[in-house]
């Protein structure tokens, strides 16, 4: 397939910039971009790719000045990042048109009091267990366990090797990536005063609201009573563990090796960086912005930012980062100083002594 530049625009609601008539055929990132394929710029680090490229149309913001020229076709827009992630979109709808799968492959193993909707795709080596409901348009990959009692929405897409432990709840348009855990147990445990300990028991579920995607060897627990909640919206990365009772808010985005211990919540529209760990009972305001690597033992305000381990106020850790670059050179000036100091203690000394 090819389109112009003029046709993208057109669908972007965007400016042309340079020749209407340049074709596509292929997306690639500017660094990768030959005559006939689109790109985007919206990270000013990779302005210096634009002004190298071979890309036939770049995309990029509407308020952008190029400091040198550009041979590429431009394509205004007001985010460039949301419009070549439509594209990619509508790309992948595209080239897999005639690809949709449907029906049972064998062997796999559908209980008889399961109800699977309209135009499912159940992949081999399924088990679906009793009363499991999936709904229409879902695709269900090889090697996927759905748990007896467990309900699917409509449109979700789970793929290889999924484990849906029983009674749980996956809403619609729900994506779950390969080899994820949902509803396992709780992490669970009563000391005991021979120093043992006994397991208590998991008797809630799991509830995964619409519009979710969680990403591949995830771990989401089931609420040792209640649900434990990732709602709807929510983007969860790979290698995430949620525990018991935690509520994941909505349109929250969690990246990779967090851990969420039992019973905190998330609020909506919080912003999570790669392996924070936050411990568990706490509330975290909304919009809620946390650095990678940080730690969180303590409840936070809305729309605040928070970094380091402990975690600090975003502008007190970038203070404190600073400082800390500074220690060596700090330390060799104390140890200057107290060698002065002594030095001058003695020469007091030998002054008084005599004196004396």
């Amino acid at each position: 397939m090819q389109f112009t530049a003029k046709q993208i625009g057109e669908f972007l609601n965007g400016t042309i910039e340079g020749d209407e008539t340049a074709q596509v055929s292929v997306l690639s990132k500017i660094e990768d971009g030959t005559a006939g394929s689109l790109c985007f710029l919206s990270n000013p680090k990779y302005e210096s790719y634009l002004y190298k490229t071979e890309a036939s149309i770049v995309i990029v913001s509407k308020d952008f000045e190029p400091s040198q020229p550009v041979k590429s076709t431009l394509v205004r827009v007001k985010d460039p990042y949301s419009a070549f992630s439509i594209l990619l979109e509508k790309y992948n709808e595209a080239v897999n048109l005639g690809k949709q799968e449907t029906g049972i492959q064998q062997p796999s193993f559908i209980h008889p009091s399961a109800k699977i909707g309209h135009n499912v795709f159940i992949g081999a080596f399924c088990c679906i267990e009793e009363n499991v409901v999936i709904g229409d348009n879902c695709k269900v990959y090889p090697q996927t366990y759905v748990g007896a009692g467990s309900k699917l929405g409509n449109d979700c897409i789970i793929h290889p090797g999924v484990k849906i432990y029983k009674h749980s709840i996956v809403g619609n348009r729900v994506i779950i990536h390969s080899n994820t855990v949902i509803g396992s147990d709780g992490f669970g445990f009563a000391p005991q005063s021979d120093g043992s300990y006994n397991k208590i028991a998991q008797i809630g579920n799991v509830v995964i609201e619409d519009d979710v995607e969680v990403g591949a060897n995830t771990t989401i627990d089931r609420a040792t009573m209640g649900s434990t909640y990732v709602r709807k919206g929510a983007k969860l990365d790979n290698l995430i563990q949620i525990a018991h009772n935690v509520d994941v808010g909505a349109h929250s985005v969690v990246a990779a090796q967090t851990g969420i211990s039992g019973s905190t919540k998330l609020g909506e529209n919080s912003v999570i960086g790669g392996q924070v760990g936050i411990a568990g009972h706490l509330t975290l305001g909304k919009g809620t912005q946390v650095g990678a690597q940080a730690g969180i033992n303590f409840d936070t305000e809305e729309n605040k930012q928070w970094h380091g381990s402990p975690a600090q106020p975003l502008k007190e850790w970038m203070r404190a980062t600073v400082i800390f670059k500074k220690l060596p050179d700090m330390d060799r000036k104390v140890r200057e100083l107290e060698a002065k100091i002594a030095e001058l203690t003695a020469v007091i000394e030998k002054m008084t002594t005599t004196q004396t």
